[in-house]
């Protein structure tokens, strides 16, 4: 095998070539600062219905419980900015991540290619993938490797693209040549606090996940509390407000990713045809998308409670 520092620089420059705006490594160590942030934050029960945030506790933070002999970290960052809209500024609004695809699917396939690239040209490598599918903490270690800081609205920010990006990780038994974290560049700034209407952004760099408009057009399942009646701002599916109010974001540049690409039948959509949308047109224009998440049931509902 070759220098840590060659692995690193053969790595980066594949990820690249690969189509990630940025990689960056982390030493495979147990998150010590996070630690007690995740537990105040799970014991004051920000994550609302999410029990999985509770579940693996240890693995969040403990990358050696994902994967055993673990000594590197490598994270990733996928660009899903696009300057598209949906054309009926009446219809219900959709998060730009998921215009296209499932993101999960086609950074996998990615992220096997860099694993193969890894095997082939560095040697026999063990380790896994991630994509948002289990309890890795994504933020911050994109955070530890370089790759933007945490900013007031929780959410990873480069100075170079800023924030509308996924987050990947390889996880690996390969010694690698870290990368140091970056400063934080959210001065006094205050754009998302201000703009978030149901008050989810409680404090700087503190959310309550329960009042998060994704949360609730995502993860609950249960009845959207009435509280949130008239705040929602036409959000049927997450939520860009905190990204897109974000001055670092006039640097985010279109996607180039094929998959990412909306269909024009998606964006022509009007507000009455997403109001009848039925279950089986659901199923031919969404399955592959990250609508699925919410599903038909969840969406109408979403739909639903921001004409009551």
């Amino acid at each position: 095998m070759s220098s840590p520092y060659l692995n690193s620089q053969k790595i980066k420059t594949q990820a690249l070539a690969l189509g990630f705006l940025s990689c960056g490594i982390s030493k495979a160590t147990f998150l010590e600062e996070e630690a007690p942030k995740l537990e105040q934050w799970l014991k004051e029960k920000r994550h609302g219905t999410m029990e999985y945030m509770v579940n693996h506790f240890d693995k969040r933070l403990d990358p050696k419980k994902l994967v055993p002999g673990a000594k590197s970290v490598v994270s990733l960052l996928y660009n899903y900015y696009t300057d598209q809209k949906q054309k009926d500024p009446l219809a219900p609004k959709i998060s730009t991540y998921a215009f296209g695809e499932d993101y999960h699917q086609v950074i996998k396939r990615k992220l096997k290619d860099l694993m193969a690239f890894i095997y082939k040209e560095i040697g026999a490598v063990e380790g896994r993938i991630f994509v948002d599918s289990a309890p890795v903490m994504d933020k911050a270690w994109a955070a530890k490797s370089g790759l933007g800081w945490v900013g007031k609205n929780t959410n990873l920010i480069s100075k170079k693209v800023g924030s509308f990006f996924f987050i990947a990780e390889l996880i690996i038994d390969l010694e690698l040549v870290e990368d140091g974290p970056v400063t934080d560049h959210c001065g006094s700034c205050t754009a998302c606090i201000d703009a978030c209407p149901t008050d989810a952004l409680i404090a700087p760099y503190q959310i309550d996940g329960s009042r998060c408009i994704s949360y609730l057009t995502i993860e609950l399942r249960e009845s959207i509390p009435t509280e949130f009646k008239g705040k929602m701002d036409g959000w049927a599916f997450g939520c860009d407000i905190c990204q897109a109010v974000c001055p670092w974001n006039r640097f985010a540049q279109p996607n180039t990713e094929t998959a990412f690409t909306p269909s024009d039948e998606f964006l022509s959509m009007k507000a009455e045809e997403w109001t009848e949308l039925t279950e089986d047109i659901f199923e031919q224009l969404f399955s592959n998308t990250p609508l699925n998440r919410a599903k038909w049931s969840g969406l109408t509902r979403n739909i639903k409670f921001l004409k009551e």
